[in-house]
């Protein structure tokens, strides 16, 4: 119930928060105060200014009059001018002159008599000069507000001249009220105006709030859509564009600097992990042959043996010991080199069946020695593939065969087969014997390991063999296997057979 609550307070914070409310609240407060201001200028200002008005009428009139008196237009004319003056300013004029009145109100001359009649001219006066006085005066019988003026002019004649006033203060009132209604009205309409006039400004500033937002997710998708104005929302549209452009490449390089560092860091260290591999590698698979030269060669220098056949033996030793040492060292740099991707393959067309009925030929004399039959199928397959390494494969594998080979059901064979899958080629190598364990299956693949471990240095091999072959396949992104079957095991590995049409 909190939580809801929270929530709706601050979706309500959040719509107070926008610039569309804030322009509509704006713009009230200031349409509200502008009213106030006019109502307070009304209340305080209106009424002096009527007054001040009212009597710039009257002098007027007083200077017009003079002047009627001043010219030589006859005395009908003037009366005519000033009954058209009286009318259209609604004033009532009196002028007395030695020998008569006239007046364009009757009852202006009572009310003027009564006005004067034991009074003071001063008293309520509005402005006073050597000829001229204006006062305010109130009519008890028509219960009028007057603005007298009475003045001299320049032929001698008095003047008097008054205008009626409205009471100011319901002027005020009514005039405080229309500006009320007015700014109601006002305050609707451009409640009206400001949402549809502030809806074309906000829904840019709007969508490139939502594109920084983007930005700072580093989400380069989304882009301004520029218009052909030149206003200031388009212009910070294009700067947004180009801000986010810029930083797109910035942040690619980077990642890309990045991702360049990381692979040297991580080359630096598989060559650091390398050399400690070879190294431990190394000392571990030479320590025996190291200390067999070593105790034949003492043997040699301390004459153990007299005898020239025993130390040609001891000879022999040293040197076939040496030479499986270089063989293994050398094994060992091309693992190296292969399992840390240092290695580059020189792809060809060859046949395969070619390659493999060499190497079965090279070894015919091993097979009728051992009493193995063999069995091939030399139908031509031509591939894709580096030679060498292919060699080397299907060398390991038919040598794993020839160490493994036994004789099962009368039986004591190898069989080299193919399986055509797709584009790939899938080369088998079989030969009966023992299986091996499920829980070997894996490890025969990790250098130096041997299924065997009863078995001399003269037939057991280096134990890098299989390990070259893994590599060798994962470099090249094929399958490669192996699986117990009921009378033995067969190894497989897979290449990429010639395409129609292709040829190197």
């Amino acid at each position: 119930m909190k939580s809801n609550r929270k929530d709706e307070k601050n979706r309500i914070k959040n719509r107070f928060d926008t610039i569309r409310t804030k322009l509509f609240i704006t713009l009230c407060i200031t349409i509200a105060i502008i009213i106030l201001f006019l109502i307070l200028v009304n209340s305080i200002v209106l009424e002096s200014y009527y007054m001040y008005s009212k009597q710039v009428e009257l002098m007027s009139a007083y200077r017009l009059i003079n002047s009627y008196y001043n010219g030589t237009s006859s005395s009908k004319d003037i009366e005519i001018e000033l009954e058209k003056l009286a009318l259209s300013n609604n004033f009532d004029i009196l002028i007395k002159t030695d020998n008569s009145i006239y007046a364009t109100s009757r009852d202006f001359i009572s009310s003027l008599t009564d006005e004067f009649d034991g009074r003071d001219i001063n008293d309520n006066l509005l402005y006073s000069n050597d000829n001229v006085k204006i006062k305010r005066t109130y009519d008890s019988k028509t219960e009028l507000s007057f603005v007298l003026l009475s003045a001299k002019l320049d032929n001698g004649y008095q003047l008097y001249i008054r205008v009626a006033i409205i009471s100011i203060q319901e002027s005020v009132d009514i005039s405080n009220r229309f500006l009320m209604l007015i700014g109601f009205f006002t305050i609707a309409i451009s409640g009206i105006l400001v949402s549809m006039i502030s809806k074309k400004f906000t829904s840019p500033i709007e969508k490139l709030n939502e594109i920084t937002k983007r930005i700072s997710e580093l989400d380069f998708s989304h882009k301004y859509e520029v218009n052909d104005s030149d206003d200031e929302l388009n212009n910070l549209g294009k700067n947004i564009n180009t801000m986010s452009e810029t930083l797109e490449k910035t942040i690619t390089q980077l990642r890309m600097s990045n991702i360049e560092l990381e692979k040297d860091i991580e080359e630096k260290s598989k060559t650091d992990e390398m050399r400690k591999q070879f190294i431990s590698d190394v000392s571990h698979e030479l320590k025996t042959p190291i200390a067999l030269i070593q105790g034949y060669a003492e043997g040699l220098v301390e004459n153990v043996t007299e005898d020239e056949e025993s130390r040609k033996f001891y000879a022999e030793v040293i040197l076939d010991e040496s030479n499986k040492m270089d063989i293994l060292v050398k094994k060992l740099l091309e693992l190296m080199k292969l399992e840390y991707g240092k290695m580059t393959f020189n792809l060809t067309r060859f046949n395969i069946s070619e390659l493999i009925g060499e190497l079965i030929r090279k070894n015919k004399k091993l097979l009728e020695e051992k009493n193995i039959t063999i069995h091939f199928d030399n139908e031509p397959y031509y591939i894709i593939a580096d030679e060498f390494y292919i060699e080397q494969v299907v060398n390991n594998y038919f040598t794993n065969a020839l160490k493994n080979v036994a004789e099962v059901e009368g039986k004591k064979e190898i069989i080299i087969s193919y399986q055509k899958e797709d584009a790939k080629l899938r080369v088998k190598v079989f030969n009966t014997g023992e299986n091996i364990e499920e829980e070997n299956l894996n490890r025969i693949w990790n250098r130096f390991y041997k299924v065997d471990t009863s078995r001399n240095r003269e037939s057991g091999g280096t134990g890098i063999g299989l390990s070259l072959v893994r590599a060798i396949m994962q470099n090249t992104h094929n399958k490669y296997g192996v699986e117990n079957k009921e009378n033995g095991v067969e190894f497989y590995f897979e290449v990429d057979l010639e395409k129609k049409g292709e040829k190197k």
